[in-house]
This record gives structure tokens, sequence and C-alpha cells, in this order.
């Protein structure tokens, strides 16, 4: 028999609360154009992308979670000596360690929580919210923070002209916590590493620093590949996180997927056969592709707006580079 005692945790878990950062400065379409060889109306009918913001040089990965944290720690009715974990999800942060949890986890005035980093591309955020989600459950910390943040201007190449006008920068947050009934379902993760090669990096930082190239490294991507995974595999992801909540389209409320491109949501609104009622984020009309950041940042936006409501029910799925995915039904705070 073991001697282990059993772990105290809660029953379940839910969001709490939500927050969000968007950078001061919008960039609309025609900054792009200065170093591409396209059109507004090309960028639009290809992403659904009109403006996006991106940071000044005080809107730092830190900075703006910071933000964004704060916002929804407030929102949860907590405060900073309550949060227990602090996980933050990013590829922009570029020291390899520490860990930006722990500077972000001081900043806002937490007291030795745990911290630290992940990496997981789009469906950072989903991954995030699953572990928390654990820690919470498990019982070694009440409440956890979930942060995804980027800076993808940084790693933006302008003279590529098949990912220049996609990206964004922003941090959005949120709070998981303690519930007496199932407010996140089960999550549906997975990766396909034999597309890897689809999204990345382009050249590896050793590259850059022996000289090897002298352009900095940025994110590219293969399109039509990503589009064609995306649109077709995510939905069915989407509908197992469905089924594995035991929910049907008819009874969901909102549809809040990563926010990459216009055409991938509308087209995976098309195959799920969401029903008109559902409110659908397409967030990314004004706030470009953000990574980790987009579906918070998302959420966020349709609270403030009242295009959702406390206690809707909503299907959150991310995918991206890895390629991952993640996808799960959550309970709106």
């Amino acid at each position: 028999m073991s001697k282990i005692k059993p772990s105290k945790g809660a029953p379940y878990a839910r969001i709490m609360g939500v927050g969000g950062y968007r950078p001061t400065r919008v960039v609309p379409n025609e900054v792009i154009l200065e170093t591409i060889d396209s059109s507004d109306e090309w960028i639009r009918s290809r992403s659904g992308i009109s403006t996006r913001h991106w940071a000044n040089d005080d809107e730092t990965v830190t900075a703006m979670s910071v933000e964004a944290a704060g916002k929804a720690i407030a929102d949860a009715g907590l405060t900073p000596e309550q949060i227990g974990g602090v996980i933050v999800s990013t590829v922009s942060h570029f020291k390899q360690t520490p860990a930006v949890a722990t500077e972000i986890a001081d900043k806002i005035g937490a007291v030795k929580p745990a911290a630290f980093d992940i990496s997981a591309g789009c469906a950072g955020f989903g991954y995030g919210l699953t572990l928390a989600k654990g820690m919470v459950v498990e019982g070694s910390a009440e409440y956890v923070l979930v942060i995804g943040v980027e800076r993808l201007s940084d790693l933006t190449d302008l003279e590529d002209r098949a990912t220049a006008f996609l990206f964004g920068d922003g941090a959005g947050a949120v709070v998981v916590g303690p519930a007496k009934e199932p407010r996140i379902g089960p999550t549906v993760w997975g990766s396909e590493g034999d597309k890897s090669e689809t999204i990345k990096q382009t050249v590896p930082w050793s590259d850059y620093r022996d000289g090897t190239v002298e352009r900095f490294p940025a994110i590219t991507q293969e399109g039509q590949a990503v589009f064609r995974w995306a649109v077709f595999e995510m939905a069915k992801v989407a509908q197992q996180a469905l089924d594995a909540a035991g929910i049907t389209a008819d009874e969901l409320d909102v549809f809040i997927p990563h926010q990459a491109n216009m055409r991938i949501i509308d087209s995976m609104v098309k195959t799920l056969k969401l029903p008109e009622h559902v409110t659908v984020a397409r967030d990314v009309e004004t706030t470009g592709n953000t990574s980790a950041a987009s579906i918070p940042l998302a959420m966020e936006r349709l609270l403030a707006t009242g295009q959702a409501k406390s206690g809707d029910t909503a299907l959150v799925i991310g995918f991206g580079a890895g390629l991952v995915y993640a996808a799960t039904v959550v309970t709106l705070p």
C-alpha cells in the first residue's frame, strides 16, 4: 500500500477572469505595402486582416504580460498574492533563461508562485490552460495565471510577401481556479511533427550569431499547406473536443478559434456546421495573428463588447507551429 497521501485539490477548475493588452501603435495594411509587392485588397481577401498592433520599445513581453495579468486578476476578484502559479506561453521572449514567467510573477506581486514558460506556438494558450487546470485539480496551486504573449513584429520578415502582413503583438491572460462543477472540459491535443517544416523559424539563432547568415531569424510558413491542414484536420479536432465535453454544436454559445486567418475561421465554422446563434470570434481583422495571445485576446474582446457573456459555453481551439493543436470547451467567466 502506498504511503503517499492523496492530493487535496478542487474537484474541477474554471476560468475566473480574463484580461488583455494590445500595443498602442496600430499598423494598417498600407504600412506593410511599403516593403512587399501586394495590395490592401489582396491582404484582406487572403487573411481578413486590415490592421494589427505592433509594440514599441517599452511594450516588452514582460510589460504587456503584466498589464494583461493585472486585468485578469482583478476580473477574477483576487489579489496577486493569491496566485500560486504563473504559466507563460510565448515564442518571442529572446532570453533562453530565466523563464520570463518568473520576472512577470515578481512584477505583478505574486509570492513565490510556481513559474515557467512553455513553447507551443499558436496552441500555447490551450496547453497552458490544460496545465493550469491540472495544477488546480491536483492541488499544487489554488489559482493559476495563464498568459499568452507575443512580440511577433520582432520575428517578422517585412520582405516576405507570404507572412509580412500576418503577425501582430499583444498579451492575453486568464486566471484558473477551483470549481464545484466542470467548467473546463477535457482537452483534445496533440502534434504532427512530420509537418514541422510548414511553420518554422527561418534559421537557428546560432547561424545568425556565427555570421552564417546576415538576416535576423524570422517566422515563415507554407501558406497553402497550413490552410489545408487547419481547415480539414482542425475541424475534426474541434468536433472531438465537443464530443469529449458531451455537447453538440447546437448547445454552443461561442466559438473562439486561434486568430490565424479569417478564411480559416469561416471554413471551420462551415465544416463544423455551427448554428447562426453561435458567436464567432473574428478578432484577427484588427489584431492580426498574435499566436499564443490570440485566443485570450479574442475572449477578452468578446466579453468586453458584450458579444459574449459570463456563463456562455465556448469552444476554443489553437493550432500552429509544430504542428501542434489543443481544443477544449469552457464556460466563460
